[in-house]
């Protein structure tokens, strides 16, 4: 009976295989011989080697800093929000109203395809859908109606985005002349011409007296 059995195993596996039964026999040994090697070097027991868990995607992420709030600066000032330093937030500008857009740095951060947005008042090339360095500022001076629908569609998704932060210092007007000092010396011109003349009427009084007096003698 036995006999028989292995006589039919032999026959399917070479009907199946192909191989002569010697040679089945040897693949399938080197294959549990190659597995158990790899085990040893490779997978070791769980006292020896313990088994890392693989770090997820969100551990790896660092949270956020919360968004500071800046006030007014200037542009100058804004250019240092470019990205370019790792432990600043990256910020840009609409229409002089700076949203912190860190959340998005790979977009426009450093080698994204906004990056040339970043400290900046984008407005004008963001109306223009322009990459020029030339539309690189808040002027809106020459656009036309199409032109500032497609920005203020762009300033109605930042306002949804992201966090104001701060506006852009306007830049500081030439000072008016000032007609106080201009008042202050006709002031004092009309204050001397009433001293030189009541000057001149006791001058003129004291005269007269005096003639008087010489008259009486």
């Amino acid at each position: 009976m036995a006999v028989e059995l292995l006589e039919t195993v032999k026959e399917a596996i070479t009907a199946y295989t192909g191989l002569s039964p010697n040679a089945f026999f040897t693949v399938v040994a080197s294959g549990i011989a190659i597995y158990y090697v790899y085990s040893v070097l490779f997978g070791g027991s769980s006292d020896h080697h313990p088994q890392h868990r693989p770090r997820s995607f969100e551990e790896d992420v660092q949270p956020l800093p919360p968004p500071v709030q800046l006030g007014e600066i200037s542009e100058e000032e804004l250019k240092a929000y470019d990205g370019n330093d790792p432990q600043k937030p990256l910020l840009m500008a609409i229409k002089g109203q700076i949203y912190d857009v860190t959340q998005s740095r790979m977009f426009y951060g450093p080698g994204g395809p906004y990056a040339l947005f970043a400290g900046k008042d984008a407005s004008r090339a963001l109306a223009k859908m322009s990459f020029e360095e030339k539309d690189l500022n808040g002027d809106l001076t020459g656009l036309g109606a199409f032109e500032l629908d497609a920005l203020q569609d762009w300033e109605y998704k930042f306002m949804s985005k992201y966090v104001k932060v701060g506006s852009i210092k306007n830049p500081e007007a030439a000072p008016e002349p000032s007609t106080t000092a201009t008042a202050e010396p006709a002031h004092g011109s009309g204050a001397t011409e009433a001293t030189e003349a009541k000057e001149e009427t006791a001058t003129t009084t004291t005269t007269t007296t005096t003639t008087e007096v010489g008259k009486d003698d």
